[in-house]
């Protein structure tokens, strides 16, 4: 049994699996519901809650480390997303297939959420520190591609099925039978290709009570920290225009011109959001990581926060001229993703910078569950608003939201050195 195994083996390959159950659980199935007639109020309630899992995954990751190796629970949660997306393709066709729908993707989120703790966790036992830092950039990568390959060509694929099966549900059967097999053959090749670290053991320190005891402690530590009731209204509000309109952007798209929308096919939007608009957000997030690098977040905050927030006038624009023309509306969609992906890095340096000090893996991944709360909690709602006040004005509301970004980031205080480059 290798202890060590090139790290070009498994990284690309984990790192992919890590993403892709995510795209399915937030974006994926937001289109297949709207394709398969859900109304937008039930789309946004109940695919909002799946988001639960990744807010209460801080609460489990303890016992993760106490229980098993982190190799165990990686392929035993790739087998069970698998399953999931298995049990999804074969549900499609019921009767009741929207309730039995939403019980197999959260059964697939608490298996990615767990996945995720596991194989952040194997990264750094199974890679010296300076194998870390050397392939921290591929995994980023490789994530990305994940959510190009699910936002993008599995959402385009299914609209090509839609076309050439003509039948909706059938066409969504098949994609989710190719995603099944896809993370069934990423099980298997796990289960082969992951190294076994020596330091993968389970932690066996202390007894269960004590788990607790420290958990609990260094839970109270975080909201011990100066000013965390700023911190907290900042990780919960900062992202409140875009959880709203990153529930109901999809389906504006897809929606008819006289229901208020702009009447793509699935394909199209699949090449719209997915492709075009991963390619923005990535691009986005690249530019403000170099500028952070070499002036600091509290430098560039200000700048992050008028980009997160100005292009989401785009889709003001859209809903009120709703043009046909793809390359109108996708340049729309690139600029205000290009905008997000720059805003988004204050927002996640912000993270790192209030989980400094003690416990700063814990704290971090507290941090984490708080972003996960700020999408779901006004995500639940983005859908019943919207059919109340039509697509023009919910956009418009949006905007007002804004203000609600501008106002948590004023009452921050951020070392002008932090994020610099030394």
């Amino acid at each position: 049994m290798k202890t060590h195994r090139n790290p070009w083996a498994w990284i690309p390959t984990l790192y992919f699996a890590e993403a892709l159950p995510y795209v399915a659980v937030m974006t994926i199935s937001v289109v297949m519901y709207k394709r398969l007639g859900i109304s937008n109020a039930d789309i946004a309630l109940y695919t909002s809650w799946l988001y639960l899992p990744w807010v209460i995954k801080p609460f489990w990751s303890p016992f993760v480390d106490l229980l098993r190796t982190k190799r165990w629970w990686i392929l035993v949660m790739q087998l069970l997303v698998g399953a999931s997306l298995a049990g999804v393709a074969f549900t499609i066709p019921a009767p009741h297939f929207f309730q039995v729908t939403l019980s197999l993707f959260w059964l697939m989120a608490f298996s990615s959420a767990t996945h995720d703790i596991a194989a952040d966790g194997f990264y750094m036992l199974a890679l010296t520190p300076h194998e870390q830092s050397m392939y921290v950039g591929i995994r980023s990568t490789f994530y990305r591609i994940a959510t190009i390959a699910g936002q993008g060509l599995l959402i385009m694929l299914a609209g090509y099925l839609e076309i050439s099966t003509g039948q909706i549900p059938r066409a969504w059967t098949l994609t989710f039978f190719l995603l099944a097999a896809l993370f069934i053959g990423a099980f298997l090749y796990h289960s082969v290709c992951l190294p076994r670290p020596a330091a993968d053991q389970p932690a066996t320190t202390g007894s269960v009570r004590q788990l607790l005891s420290d958990f609990v402690g260094t839970f109270a530590s975080f909201f011990r920290k100066e000013r965390a009731w700023a911190a907290i209204l900042f990780m919960l509000l900062y992202r409140l225009p875009e959880a709203q309109l990153a529930k109901m952007a999809n389906l504006f798209l897809i929606d008819p011109v006289a229901q208020g929308g702009l009447g793509l096919t699935t394909k199209d939007v699949g090449f719209v959001q997915g492709t075009v608009g991963v390619i923005g957000l990535t691009l986005g997030g690249i530019v403000g990581g170099l500028a952070a690098a070499k002036g600091g977040l509290k430098r560039w905050l200000w700048p992050m926060v008028w980009a997160i927030s100005l292009p989401d006038a785009v889709y003001v624009y859209l809903s009120y001229a709703q043009p046909g023309d793809l390359f109108v509306i996708s340049s729309c969609i690139f600029v205000e993703q290009l905008g997000y992906g720059f805003g988004f890095t204050a927002y996640m340096l912000y993270l790192i910078y209030y989980s400094q000090g003690s416990h700063r893996t814990a704290h971090y991944a507290i941090c984490t569950a708080f972003m996960a709360l700020g999408m779901m909690l006004p995500g639940m709602i983005a859908g019943e608003m919207q059919e109340l006040m039509g697509y023009r004005s919910f956009f418009l509301w949006v905007m007002v939201c804004c203000l609600a970004t501008f106002g948590v980031t004023a009452l921050l205080r951020i070392d002008p050195e932090f994020g610099k480059k030394q």
